[in-house]
């Protein structure tokens, strides 16, 4: 029974594992997936036609902040928290984005595992390949409580084939 304090331990650590590691090895290779959302779908990284390196600071900015991409169009993210606090860049809409941070707010903790998010442990990177298959303009925001709201937001206009960027 020694180990039973052992156990409860590690059970009880679980939540704050959930939140995603500093690796993307987390989980064995998995299809891409096909669901569609407002802001376009996962990408597949075969099909990349950029890699988009995007900086996050304890200064509550991304860099880039802005970016412009083509309709259908595979973006390979490398999202790096350069700062000493936990970030995040999440992929969305700005009412989907608004109603996940202030559920955010209520539930720190909450757990991630969608293919438009990357949480990112300081000093670490993460990868997100996006495919954006719907003109229009999106964001991406760090979610973590007080971050969206001290202007931690980003913009991606996604433009047609034929207009200039």
């Amino acid at each position: 029974m020694k180990s039973l304090p052992i156990l409860i331990a590690a059970w009880i650590a679980l939540p704050a594992w959930a939140h995603g590691d500093d690796t993307q090895a987390r989980k064995a290779p998995r299809s891409v997936s096909t669901e569609e959302h407002a802001f376009g779908r996962e990408g597949d990284p075969k099909k990349a036609a950029r890699t988009v390196r995007v900086g996050m600071a304890d200064t509550m900015r991304f860099t880039p902040s802005e970016l412009t991409v083509r309709r259908g169009d595979t973006v390979k993210f490398i999202v790096r928290n350069n700062g000493k606090l936990i970030h995040e860049m999440v992929i969305g809409t700005m009412s989907g984005l608004k109603q996940h941070a202030e559920l955010m707010k209520k539930h720190p903790g909450m757990e991630h595992d969608e293919p438009y998010m990357a949480h990112v442990a300081p000093g670490k990177s993460r990868i997100i390949v996006w495919q954006f298959t719907t003109t229009g303009t999106y964001y991406f925001g760090c979610l973590e409580p007080g971050h969206f709201e001290a202007g931690m937001v980003g913009q991606v206009r996604v433009i047609a084939n034929g207009d200039r960027k």
